[in-house]
């Protein structure tokens, strides 16, 4: 832009000095008061085209400067905005990251209560061949019941499993505790309170899977305490009553044997 207002008062200057030139010729056609006029009006002329360039390039120039700190400042604002933008985008990102995180934890809370809450809620259980519905601590203690009686420790599991019934009378597991129960008296050696037990499972639960095995037990508890007619009965009786058993099959193998 400075350029061209250079380009603007030196065509001012080349007009000029050709209009000086002109007048020069016809100076000799006026007189000296005419001539000195005319060349006064003339600088007047070249002055004011003068300070009209001088003008027309400060503003020029004015206009430059203005641009320039308009161009810079449009460049900071872009750079501040760059600036937002990336501090925005981190922003945005971990926000995305805590709000992920902030759901994964609230899952785990989730299924930590659901979790705590199925240790407290019955479930379905399958015993000997029923199912039916049991507390989380029915099942725990009958299991832990169980494990006793599989160790060996036959006093003890005499204890748990009355203990067992008389805390859950009303449990499903009743059949099986009384079963373990009887063999654990019977392994002790306390054969009438073994055949009381297996009698209760059988009265009942006649159609329960244990119930031949109890019946074949009241038999051997009845050999043990040398109520050999007693023990032929029951076994007739198992064989009767449970024809397809392996109980009624191991009491036809021992019914010759009783005298």
């Amino acid at each position: 832009m400075e350029l061209g207002a250079v380009k603007i008062v030196r065509r001012v200057a080349a007009f000029l000095l050709l209009g000086l030139g002109a007048a020069s010729v016809s100076a000799g056609l006026f007189d000296d008061e005419e001539a000195r006029r005319a060349i006064l009006d003339l600088r007047q002329r070249i002055e004011s085209v003068r300070v009209e360039s001088a003008q027309a390039v400060s503003r020029v120039n004015e206009d430059t400067a203005s641009f320039r700190r308009s161009l810079l400042e449009l460049q900071n604002q872009i750079e501040t905005l760059r600036a937002e933008m990336a501090t925005l985008r981190g922003s945005n990102e971990q926000l995305v990251r805590d709000v992920a995180q902030l759901q994964r934890q609230q899952k785990d809370t989730a299924q930590g209560v659901d979790d705590r809450l199925r240790q407290f809620e019955p479930t379905k259980v399958t015993v000997d061949g029923r199912e039916f519905t049991a507390e989380p601590a029915e099942k725990r203690d009958f299991d832990a019941a169980l494990a006793v009686f599989r160790r060996g420790d036959f006093p003890a599991a005499q204890s748990v499993f009355l203990e067992f019934l008389k805390r859950y009378p009303a449990t499903g597991y009743g059949p099986s505790a009384l079963f373990w129960l009887g063999n654990a008296q019977y392994a002790t050696h306390d054969y009438k309170a073994a055949m009381i037990n297996f009698r209760s499972l059988i009265a009942k639960e006649p159609e329960h899977v244990r119930a031949p095995e109890a019946v074949l037990s009241i038999a051997n508890c009845q050999i043990e305490l040398k109520d050999t007619r007693g023990a032929r009965k029951t076994l007739d009786d198992l064989i009767k009553a449970y024809p397809q058993s392996e109980a009624a099959m191991a009491a036809k193998e021992r019914l010759p044997r009783l005298k």
